[in-house]
């Protein structure tokens, strides 16, 4: 029979594991140097493929959800075709690599019913407890010139989306060559222009199957490094974070974070978090700006679709967009080129935001599961904070660390490592600081923080 703690073993059961804390709190992992094979992936990462995927994708002179599939040169299918293949031969006995497909009917971008197809890439994780955790990460491969209708005029889309779908491949056929604890799903994906159809197909077939996406990023617009007013800047790129998503119902989960305050640790944030501190420890000089938003001002991409079925996702995007180079029939007006051309993109820059995802994706998939369960205990009024989490399952966890910060602050200010427990006492007031929980294993991979919720 179950036998339920009385509050006072159950607070002395937290300050003993407090005193286990104070005691491993200079024994943890070291969390911030950068490991071998994270800096491998990284440092193969080449502009030059990257390049010439792009130039590749332009040379079918269309990708319109509705352009020409039996041609082999030209249009959506024949696109689609040329990635399924490459990926083939760069991850040959490594990737699963697969069309993914549904019937759409007539819409308001759709003129006919059409097969929407994604290609999907998986590399299976090797860690038998964490291998149906998936990350997934995406580009749309299809384009659109300045008439969302127009399936024959040339659209070349270059930047939009050229560029997420060659970092991408380029990621999957790189990171391939290596073994992770939990799965990699690289995955180009159509009918973003006509309203994130294959990305919205393939999260919605997730959650119905009950798929543990624990995090999904989509690069979309990362080409450029040269602004509509002619100002290059290489040295970042925005990452678009939600906070708490705009549901008409508001779930018991999303009301209690707003009720404690913590509009900002939503889980989208959390691994937003992680992926600015793993990006800019394994991309030296480069800066990952984390813009607290869906995405830009009431625009979508692919992630939407993601966070609309309940998981974290996060988008990629260059700082400064150039829209006579977007959404444009390739034109001249006096001696200005307008179009979505490869001429116009940066090989070494789209490489820089690859490395970045690459690093973040790699720290994530060997890393143990972000702790589950996460609660403030609230049996009693006191100064200190008592935290309470479910055990994970890893057989290669070291243990936990505890992290807060300032509730005006952006980024975690402050960490301890407690060990292999699932209590703890901080002495600090949980009413003046954000807490979460996150757990590491013997190399130092650490999982995004789970923000606590209050438990009695």
């Amino acid at each position: 029979m179950a036998h339920k703690l009385s509050h006072t073993a159950l607070l002395a059961s937290l300050l003993a594991a407090s005193s286990m804390a104070g005691a491993a709190a200079d024994n943890g992992p070291n969390t911030t140097v950068r490991q071998a094979p994270i800096s491998a992936i990284v440092g193969e990462i080449s502009p030059k493929r990257i390049e010439a995927y792009v130039n590749k994708l332009v040379s079918f002179g269309t990708r319109h959800t509705l352009s020409d599939t039996e041609s082999d040169t030209r249009g959506i299918g024949a696109a689609r075709r040329w990635i399924k293949s490459e990926l083939e031969r760069c991850g040959a006995g490594k990737l699963n690599v697969v069309f993914d497909s549904h019937l759409h009917p007539v819409d308001r971008r759709i003129a006919r019913p059409v097969e929407i197809v994604n290609v999907v890439a998986t590399l299976p994780g090797a860690q038998a407890e964490s291998r149906e955790r998936l990350y997934v990460v995406s580009g749309h491969y299809d384009s659109r010139n300045s008439e969302d209708a127009d399936a024959v005029g040339d659209s070349p889309g270059a930047n939009d989306d050229a560029s997420g779908t060659a970092a991408v491949m380029e990621m999957a056929c790189v990171m391939s060559k290596y073994q992770f604890d939990a799965t990699l799903v690289f995955m180009t994906v159509a009918a973003e222009e006509q309203g994130l159809y294959g990305a919205a197909d393939f999260a919605q077939k997730a959650k119905q199957k009950n798929l543990n996406i624990a995090g999904m990023f989509t690069n979309d617009i990362i080409g450029s490094s040269l602004s509509d007013e002619g100002k290059r800047d290489n040295t970042q790129v925005r990452l678009f974070a939600e906070g708490i998503p705009a549901v008409k119902d508001v779930p018991d989960n999303l009301r209690t974070l707003v009720q404690t305050g913590g509009e900002n640790d939503s889980t989208p944030r959390q691994l937003a978090r992680l992926v600015k501190e793993v990006g800019e420890r394994y991309v030296p000089n480069f800066k990952v700006t984390i813009i607290n938003r869906r995405d830009r001002y009431l625009r979508g991409g692919d992630h939407a679709a993601f966070l609309d079925q309940g998981y974290a996702a996060l988008r990629f995007t260059e700082p400064a967009e150039d829209f006579n180079h977007q959404h444009q029939n390739v034109r001249k007006e006096g001696t200005l080129q307008i179009g979505d051309l490869p001429q116009f993109v940066d090989p070494a820059y789209i490489a820089q935001v690859t490395r970045v995802n690459a690093a973040a994706l790699a720290s994530l998939a060997l890393a143990p599961a972000s702790p589950q369960g996460v609660k403030i205990i609230t049996a009693r009024l006191t100064n200190q904070t008592d935290l309470s989490w479910t055990a994970n399952g890893e057989p290669d966890l070291a243990g936990y660390r505890v992290v807060w910060r300032d509730t005006t602050a952006a980024q975690w200010q402050h960490s301890k490592f407690v060990g292999k427990v699932t209590t703890v006492s901080m002495p600090i007031s949980k009413d003046n600081v954000f807490f979460g929980v996150q757990a590491i294993d013997k190399d130092g991979n650490v999982s995004p923080a789970t923000y606590p919720l209050p438990g009695r």
